[in-house]
């Protein structure tokens, strides 16, 4: 199996165990639960109003994977202009974004970053050298007179 084949499965457990399933046909159970979680989230903005929330993403891949989270689950990420491309707002009911959206982007998250940090090492290994351990510490200069 492909390096990202297996990080495909990974994501797809994590969201399985996010929405409870384990198995095949609980993972389509959990596709129609995240339907139903789709739905409440629209309904919870009628009862529970929108806050305006700013999160910042220091990477690409982190704003990458929170914007299509968002998106998937309703939410229509933006910046306002002139903000920074690492700011990204969203309007949501705060508690159920939190307990939707934020969780599930940080379990993913771990995932898609070993599998960066370790793809990385690989092709560094491979194609430049065989130590791509970091940059040694060494001690302060003695100044001259």
């Amino acid at each position: 199996m492909a390096i990202e084949d297996e990080l495909r499965e990974r994501l797809r457990k994590v969201e399985a165990l996010f929405l409870g399933a384990t198995t095949a046909g609980e993972r389509d159970a959990a596709g129609a639960a995240a339907e139903r979680l789709k739905a409440k989230l629209r309904e919870a903005s009628r009862s529970d109003p929108a806050v305006e929330m700013k999160f910042t993403m220091p990477d690409l891949w982190s704003r990458r994977l929170f914007i299509a989270l968002c998106r998937r689950y309703g939410f229509s990420p933006f910046r306002y202009a002139r903000q920074r491309s690492t700011t990204i707002m969203v309007k949501a009911p705060r508690r159920l974004f939190d307990e939707v959206v934020w969780r599930q982007f940080n379990a993913v998250h771990a995932d898609l970053w070993a599998y960066l940090e370790q793809t990385t090492e690989r092709l560094i290994r491979e194609t430049i050298h065989a130590d791509a351990a970091d940059a040694e510490t060494a001690p302060e200069p003695v100044a001259l007179r």
